[in-house]
Formats: structure tokens, sequence, C-alpha cells
């Protein structure tokens, strides 16, 4: 489920993170690694229940209010459109998302007020006020209100993002790439099947991808770091970023050791990747040193691609 741009991430701060301690267990690292995988699908869920949460809190809300000495005629006769979503049922519903949250006891109890300020926040919104008002009963404008929710509302939230600081150091960096994944499978929802969330990892091949490039980075990060000495002669080698050496070492693993991964596709993601993770003049120097390091392999015959379209990427 969890793309290669994320494990290539995820890959990348533990690379750092070794290469910044005193830890020399490369096991006890691809352990860390792997738990540090765990902990962002575990946010998948936190994301998952605050929705949850916040549909029962807005549920209170009317049982609260048809419940008053003297309630108005709205308090008896409230507009349901926003618990009766078809998305969110579905989600209610679901045996794995159910599953999950109780077995590894995923809960917002710790902060009682964050759906609170959240909902009245919320329910002052054009996004949920056209909502509920809306004519459209159609499974789509369903689908799209939840995407909006988390990318409207949700993402925009300060506070949440305090929390999601506070609660994991592995998430600081996740809850975008999260979302776009809840985004997905909302997009795809089967409403025969129901909700799903896919594992971890697509398939067996991701998981091994992972930690097989992992391993080889350590293992091969001071050969690459000569080369990248050699190569960067005309740049201020004391002023070169260290993650961009990390992100040019973990470019040339993939580039050697992966067969089936293009080399256009490993130069792009690690480009992509710098862009975040390094500083606004990375990508040019990246580029141009994994560029005259790959030429000269591809001359030395250091690498070679094989698959359907891959024999002439060598």
């Amino acid at each position: 489920m969890f793309s290669r741009r994320l494990l290539r991430i995820k890959v990348l701060q533990l690379f750092y993170a070794f290469l910044k301690s005193n830890n020399n267990s490369i096991a006890k690292a691809e352990k860390e690694l792997f738990f540090s995988i765990s902990k962002t699908y575990d946010l998948l869920f936190y994301l998952l229940l605050f929705l949850i949460d916040f549909i029962s809190f807005a549920e209170e809300r009317i049982e609260i209010a048809k419940n008053k000495k003297i309630p108005t005629y709205e308090d008896l006769n409230p507009n349901t459109r926003l618990i009766d979503n078809k998305v969110i049922k579905e989600i209610l519903s679901s045996g794995s998302v159910n599953k999950y949250i109780n077995n590894n006891k995923i809960s917002w109890s710790n902060h009682p007020e964050l759906i609170k300020k959240f909902y009245n926040i919320f329910i002052t919104t054009d996004l949920y006020n056209n909502y509920i008002n809306s004519n459209d009963k159609s499974f789509k404008i369903d689908q799209d209100f939840i995407y909006n929710f988390y990318n409207k509302a949700v993402l925009q939230y300060d506070d949440l993002h305090s929390v999601i600081e506070e609660e994991s150091i592995y998430w600081n960096d996740d809850i975008e790439f999260i979302i776009s994944i809840i985004n997905k499978s909302i997009k795809y929802i089967d409403k025969k099947q129901g909700y799903k969330v896919m594992p971890m990892f697509k398939n067996s091949e991701d998981e091994e991808f992972t930690k097989n490039l992992f391993r080889k980075a350590l293992v091969q990060y001071n050969e690459h770091k000569q080369l990248i000495d050699k190569y960067a002669k005309n740049w201020d080698v004391e002023r070169i970023a260290f993650m961009d050496i990390l992100i040019i070492s973990l470019a040339l693993t993939e580039i050697r050791e992966f067969s089936s991964i293009p080399v256009k596709v490993s130069f792009n993601e690690y480009l992509e990747i710098s862009k975040t993770y390094s500083t606004k003049n990375s990508s040019s120097f990246i580029n141009g040193i994994l560029d005259k390091i790959v030429k000269k392999w591809k001359e030395e015959k250091v690498f070679t691609k094989m698959g359907r379209g891959l024999i002439g990427d060598i």
C-alpha cells in the first residue's frame, strides 16, 4: 500500500539516523526502519479514527439537542446529512479498520478537546454547510466531501499537527502521505465489499526492496562517498549538505543493485525527494554528480538493467 516514494524516504531517514548515531548494528537499524514504517501505518488508522470520532461527536450533539427541556423544531428535526454520509458508514462498518483500531489500542482519548474544537470550527465552513444543504444525494458527492474533509480541513488543522508531532517522532512528515492514501482508498471504495484498508506493503517485493536498499546503502556508503568526493571537485566540498551525499548514495545503491528499476526512475525519485529533504540548490548538484557517476558506471558496465523495456537502460 505504501508507495515506493514513501519507502525510499523512510530508508533515507533511517540511513541519516544510523550515520549520525553511534549505532554500529545494521540489524538493529533495520528493525528501527521497519518499526518507523509500522508507526506510519498506525497514523493511517489514527486519521480514520479522527473521522469516526468526529461523526460520533456530531451524533452526540444531535441527541443532546433533542433532549433539551425546550427543544426547537430544528432540534427535533435535525439535518442528518453528515452522519448519513455513505462513505462514512462504509468506514464505520469496516471490519479491517475496527479490528486494527481495537487490536492496537488506537485512540484520541488523551486529547478530548481536539475533536470538539475541530467540530466547532468545521461547522462554520462553506465546505460543511454547502454539503449538508445540497440536494445531491449521490455516492460521488459523499466521496468528494470526505476528500475535501481531509484535504481542506484536517490537513489545515494546526492543533492536529501539533498533537501528531507530540505523539510520535515518526509522524512529523507523514500526514500528507497518509491523507493521499486515504484519498485513494475512498476513490476506489468497493460498494459490494465495503471499505478495506490495504496492508503496509503492496507485496513482498516492496518489503524486500526496502530491506535490501537500506542494507546495501549502509554497506556501500563509504565507497559511494569516495566517488562523490571525486566527482565534486568543482564544488565547495565543505558546503555540500550531508543530506545531499546521502541522497546521491542511496540513488547509486538503487541504480546499481535493482536491475528492474530504470535509471531514469531512480534519478527522478531522488531528485523529487531532495526538493523536500535538502536545500533549494541541491537538485542541480545531485543531478550533476549522479549523471557523471552513472555515465562512468555505464562505460565500466558496473550495473545491468533487465526486463521489458530495460535492456537498453544500461
